[in-house]
């Protein structure tokens, strides 16, 4: 079995960056795909950003392109989302993600291990 757990989040302020980090444990790490999602309060949880497993293809919400950065370290076993120039609407709890296999977009079917979550809030 996967576990994931999220740390990183806290309070900044918009325009200011931070990294969230997923640390994975469990067997046969290279063979998933990972992404993060998020969940502001009132809306439906959605994508954010998915790295697949073998070709280490990159993946992007439309308001995340250009300011966020997904990646893996595999000898840490850790997936990592670096936020930069975030803004008020960002402001959710992010939650990392694994699925086994490839994948093609942004999205949440076939994710079905799950970390519990860590909140980011953009604030001055």
């Amino acid at each position: 079995q996967v576990q994931l757990a999220e740390s990183g989040g806290g309070l900044v302020q918009p325009g200011n960056s931070l990294r969230l980090s997923c640390a994975a444990s469990g067997p046969s790490l290279n063979h998933y795909s990972f992404g993060w999602f998020r969940q502001a309060e009132g809306k439906e949880r959605e994508g954010v950003s998915c790295i697949s497993a073998s070709d280490r293809r990159t993946y992007y919400a439309d308001s995340v392109k250009g300011r966020f950065t997904i990646s893996r370290d595999n000898a840490k076993n850790t997936v990592y989302l670096q936020m930069n120039s975030v803004k008020p609407e960002d402001t959710a709890v992010y939650y990392c993600a694994a699925k086994p296999g490839l994948i093609a977009a942004v999205d949440p079917r076939g994710y079905v291990y799950w970390g519990q979550g860590t909140q980011v809030t953009v604030s001055s």
